[in-house]
């Protein structure tokens, strides 16, 4: 039996622009977009709304110039109004050729905000969508309070739809707007809907503010939707729309439904808008989250090596991810013999149980301990003859100035020989990185890591003027790493994080 398919319309890029401090560059815009379309794999993007300024429109314009070069220009929208043609000419001007046309779907919006009747509304609509097509522009249209409106006046719904199902709507597109619904109404709802008119191409776009958006677009799928609006990493009005990377999984695993998303893009999707977006994804976000594929207990990790006991049907595979062992004061043996087995370090059971002592006692005190800490630990808790770090920080020096930028000398020693360079950078330690960088690229000839995320955070239950923690995110050779230190110094701080890395890929 073919499976059915369900389209995805991700909104990032205007619901989730309504994010609080949330605003793209045209250009950031793009980058967005091209990936949704092209790797992540949705169906259409909502990228904007008409009228917003001049730079939304120059945004609007270079996508929709890339998308007409790669064949994607139907899967481009922008969001429009009832405004005499308006918008449309706005559109028009921007090469779109999609309005998702913004009508009252309530009778009390209708009401008190247009101060209109339905019949009124209704005339205004059906001139607004034959001005659109006259233009070759195609129409979905919003019922803007959808929600609230078959709460309190389902004939006027009805009544609307009515009016317009022969009028050359693509979709009708059910948002609740207010974020009102449970899966228990949305079922109702959905299903009134679906069961009334079915020969209609019905959207539904949930919102979060009961924490309910992913619940209730699976409501609105089992009965009868054939698209659903998502946004990455839930970003939107108030509390946001239903995730994208959610909304995949249920629909995958819970309805055993179609759809175009390609599963191992979504990490990255996520950390493109969460890195140009400046909202941070809290790391147990489902299925995005840095750390939702890490086993604390220790009993967990037991039970994942005798036939994957605590596993469920979200493999980070999937993802684009690893299952990680954590290493703290619940890890036990088991998450530590994990670790192990990863860096190739073979242990006694004996020196097994002194490192996980040890991993215990920093776990007391609030340190976080990373799979790249542990060589370190089991050298110093074993007093091991093993070698020396082979690459060694013997001096460094950093200066800035009022009108200057920072400069930075460095000695390193690789493998015994030493090695000095200079650079200026943007801060202080930005220069440290470009004179070690140089040492790699000009004297020994090598690649240096890619640095992808740096953090400065105080350790749990420090003081502001206690010691700081900087964890940075690398990547080397198509493999990622990350590595923590901690100092009364951030700069220094983060130049102990970059020679821990050093050693781990030297």
């Amino acid at each position: 039996m073919e499976k059915r398919r369900i389209e995805i319309m991700d909104t990032t890029l205007r619901d989730g622009e309504q994010t609080n401090g949330v605003s793209f560059v045209p250009h950031e815009k793009l980058m967005i977009a091209r990936m949704l379309l092209k790797q992540v794999g949705v169906d259409r993007i909502e990228v904007a709304s008409a009228r917003v300024s001049e730079g939304e429109k120059e945004a609007v314009s270079m996508i929709c110039r890339w998308a007409r070069q790669a064949d994607k220009l139907e899967s481009v929208e922008v969001l429009g109004f009832v405004d005499g043609g308006v918008s449309v000419d706005w559109i028009h001007e921007t090469g779109c050729r999609n309005i998702n046309l913004l009508c009252k779907g309530s009778e009390r919006h209708c009401r008190f905000q247009l101060k209109k009747s339905l019949e009124e509304h209704v005339a205004d609509i059906r001139q607004t969508v034959a001005y659109a097509q006259e233009k070759g522009i195609g129409v979905n249209l919003y019922l803007e309070d959808w929600s609230n409106g078959m709460k309190d006046s389902p004939a006027y719904v009805f009544g609307l739809v009515d009016a317009l199902q022969d009028a050359g709507i693509r979709r009708f597109m059910l948002p609740d707007t207010l974020g009102i619904l449970n899966p228990i109404l949305t079922a109702d709802y959905v299903g009134q809907m679906c069961r009334r008119y079915p020969a209609l191409h019905f959207d539904f776009h949930a919102h979060n503010d009961y924490d309910l958006a992913t619940s209730n677009v699976l409501a609105a799928v089992a009965n009868g939707c054939r698209g659903v609006h998502t946004a990455v990493n839930g970003l939107g009005e108030r509390a946001g729309n239903a995730p994208t990377s959610s909304v995949q999984a249920i629909l995958h695993d819970h309805l055993h439904v179609e759809t175009g998303i390609q599963e191992a893009m979504l990490g990255e999707v996520s950390k493109m808008v969460e890195n140009l977006s400046g909202i941070a994804v809290p790391p147990n976000k489902p299925i995005i989250g840095e750390s939702v594929f890490t086993q604390v207990a220790g009993v967990h990790a037991d039970g994942d090596k005798k036939n994957n006991l605590y596993c469920n049907d979200l493999l980070p595979e999937r993802f684009g991810r690893k299952r990680e062992y954590a290493l703290g004061k619940n890890s036990g043996k088991a998450n530590i013999l994990k670790n192990l087995e990863e860096l190739g370090l073979e242990l006694t059971p004996e020196q097994t149980r002194r490192v996980t002592d040890r991993i215990i006692e920093l776990g007391d005190k609030k340190q976080l301990v990373t799979q790249e800490d542990l060589p370190y630990i089991v050298s110093d808790v074993l007093k091991h003859t093993a070698p020396d770090d082979r690459v060694k920080l013997m001096s460094y020096m950093v200066s800035t100035a009022y009108g200057l930028k920072p400069m930075a000398s460095v000695k390193l020693e690789v493998n015994g020989e030493l090695y000095e360079e200079s650079a200026m950078g943007d801060g202080m330690y930005d220069a440290f990185v470009r004179a070690v960088r140089h040492i790699y690229k000009n004297k020994l000839e090598r690649p240096f890591p890619w640095l992808t995320n740096y953090q400065v955070s105080i350790p749990p239950g420090g003081r502001t003027d206690a010691l700081v923690q900087t964890t940075i995110s690398w990547t080397y050779e198509g493999k990622a790493y990350r590595t923590r230190a901690l100092d009364a110094d951030q700069t220094e701080a983060a130049i102990k994080a970059t020679i821990k890395m050093l050693n781990i890929i030297n």
